[in-house]
């Protein structure tokens, strides 16, 4: 059973840092890319950030170039986003999914070809 839980979310004033946490078990990790998705009620879900299986290649959303940076340890199972400089549009739900190819080709930033995700951890940034 594969298992993607994240952790890290909380409350921030604009211009504060997080970092979110991804753990995923139940499949061979560094099979897959993996990317964050964010979410604000009545919105759809939107792609922030992909990491490739190796963690050699990434890319990232234009909203949130130059201020978050993803990576992955895959003797942890773990990849991680973190956020600096947070402004208030930044506030969301934030999920983990793990893609079903190994490099983010394609439409990463849809949330298509994603099979397995986790509940998500909410990130509120005040003015």
């Amino acid at each position: 059973q594969v298992q993607v839980v994240e952790s890290g979310g909380g409350l921030v004033q604009a211009g504060g840092s997080l970092r979110l946490s991804c753990t995923v078990s139940g499949l061979t990790f560094d099979d897959y890319a993996m990317t964050w998705f964010r979410q604000t009620p009545g919105e759809e879900r939107e792609g922030v950030s992909c990491i490739s299986w190796s963690a050699s290649k990434d890319a990232y959303a234009d909203s949130v170039k130059g201020r978050f940076t993803i990576s992955r340890d895959n003797r942890k199972n773990t990849v991680y986003l973190q956020m600096n400089n947070l402004r208030p549009e930044d506030t969301a739900m934030y999920y983990c999914a793990v893609y079903d190819y190994k490099f983010c080709v394609g439409l990463w930033e849809e949330d298509r070809g994603y099979n397995y995700w986790g509940q998500g951890t909410q990130v509120t940034v005040s003015p």
